[in-house]
């Protein structure tokens, strides 16, 4: 499978949500980081129908898994930049690939080596 971009967590959401910001994304491949499923299924208050419907989605995107190469990136991001975990896994996971990662969390423009796509709310 070709990955056009990884796609970040709050992407997801709004995929979820139909939000309308994600639809010009939506003809084009994306992967996902493991710790994106993880930030999605593992919200406190999640419903039955919601881990149904989320699962669904997540099984159609391209699941990129923990590496070597993933883990050393994201040390080297976290002491760099001061990120947050899951955020230097997902950038971390789109630096090893060369892949762009799309977000509307513009905490991610600090990161020089990103190549980053910021969607506007």
């Amino acid at each position: 499978m070709k990955i056009d971009f990884i796609a970040d967590t709050n992407f997801l959401i709004y995929l979820h949500e139909g939000n309308e910001i994600v639809k010009p994304f939506l003809n084009y491949n994306f992967g996902i980081s493991f710790i994106s499923e993880v930030e999605l299924l593992g919200f406190k208050n999640i419903t039955k129908k919601e881990e149904i419907e989320l699962k669904s989605l997540i099984s159609d995107c391209f699941s990129i898994d923990w590496n070597t190469k993933i883990k050393e990136k994201t040390i080297e991001l976290r002491r760099k930049y001061n990120l947050k975990l899951p955020d230097s896994i997902i950038a971390a996971t789109s630096i090893v690939y060369s892949f762009p990662l799309v977000t509307a969390d513009k905490q991610f423009s600090k990161i020089e080596e990103l190549d980053l796509i910021v969607i506007e709310l």
